[in-house]
């Protein structure tokens, strides 16, 4: 049975839900979870494959992703890995945003970061308004409202596509 590590910087659980909407695509796998930001000392010879995922704020994701790819370099290099970004400007499916061609925080990415994944996924992700601090609540809202998104700072809005989740799914699992 093949090992599969998922590795996750979340905000709000999204990006961690998503890695496990694609752990259960998986057949005969052992899969195990863990979070970036508790900076884990991984030993990557004892898995397959390994999908990082880690979410947008702000237009960044978060600083200790950086630090865990500086730390795992060679690590990921030599390993069958994929990443995947998780932010709601991925909603904008019909301008392209959902691929990584599109999305310019994949650019940044892949600017910012020495390791260049060999497979990259792209997904909308969640608006929870009601979990979010006061001041993340109206920053959001502001965003969604500039951007032409929900600001009804009442409502949960998933806007996941998880046909696209399994297509990608599919592809990890030919990596």
């Amino acid at each position: 049975m093949d090992k599969v590590l998922f590795l996750y910087s979340t905000r709000e659980g999204q990006t961690k839900k998503i890695l496990k909407h694609i752990a259960e695509q998986l057949d005969n796998c052992e899969c195990d979870f863990s979070d970036i930001h508790d900076m884990p000392d991984i030993d990557f010879s004892c898995y397959e494959k390994v999908l990082v995922g880690a979410s947008i704020r702000y237009g960044h994701l978060h600083k200790k992703l950086y630090q865990f790819i500086s730390q795992n370099y060679q690590a990921l290099k030599n390993t069958k890995a994929a990443f995947v970004c998780v932010n709601l400007t991925a909603r904008k499916e019909n301008e392209g945003k959902d691929t990584p061609e599109g999305s310019v925080y994949i650019r940044t990415f892949l600017k910012k970061s020495q390791w260049q994944p060999p497979l990259i996924g792209v997904f909308a992700g969640a608006l929870r308004y009601p979990r979010y601090r006061l001041f993340d609540k109206f920053m959001i809202q502001f965003i969604m409202k500039i951007t032409g998104g929900e600001t009804d700072i009442s409502k949960e809005v998933e806007y996941t596509n998880w046909d696209k989740v399994k297509l990608f799914s599919d592809d990890f699992k030919k990596m």
